[in-house]
């Protein structure tokens, strides 16, 4: 990406089910839903949203090797979408165990995702 035109960081948890696809997708929806880039277009390359860059960054705290990007890619409506996933995140106690969630203990998984949209 040779210019980035803004950078939103948000925050997604599973409270139950330790799944961290959907805490990473909760994460990039709580970067980018409170967004609105109508200049955006008139910058880039072509003026085409084809053009757009966006790179994912997902600081997860486990399980890295489930995390289904394809679902996370989803949430991203335009562009060219690359992401990097490291370590990080947050596993923390939910303070109960509901079998009918499919708990397999008590750990919520909390990711953190930096969205970089620029071309």
């Amino acid at each position: 990406m040779d210019k980035i035109m803004f950078i939103e960081i948000g925050m997604g948890i599973d409270l139950h089910g330790q799944n961290v696809t959907k805490a990473a997708v909760r994460a990039v929806q709580n970067a980018i839903h409170h967004n609105s880039m109508p200049g955006l277009r008139s910058v880039l390359p072509d003026n085409d949203l084809a053009n757009m860059k966006v790179n994912v960054r997902l600081a997860v705290p486990a399980d890295a090797d489930k995390l289904e990007l394809d679902a996370v890619k989803a949430e991203l409506p335009y562009g060219q979408v690359t992401f990097e996933v490291v370590a990080g995140g947050m596993l923390t106690s939910s303070g109960i165990v509901l079998a009918d969630k499919d708990d397999r203990n008590d750990l919520a998984y909390v990711v953190i995702a930096s969205v970089e949209v620029g071309y």
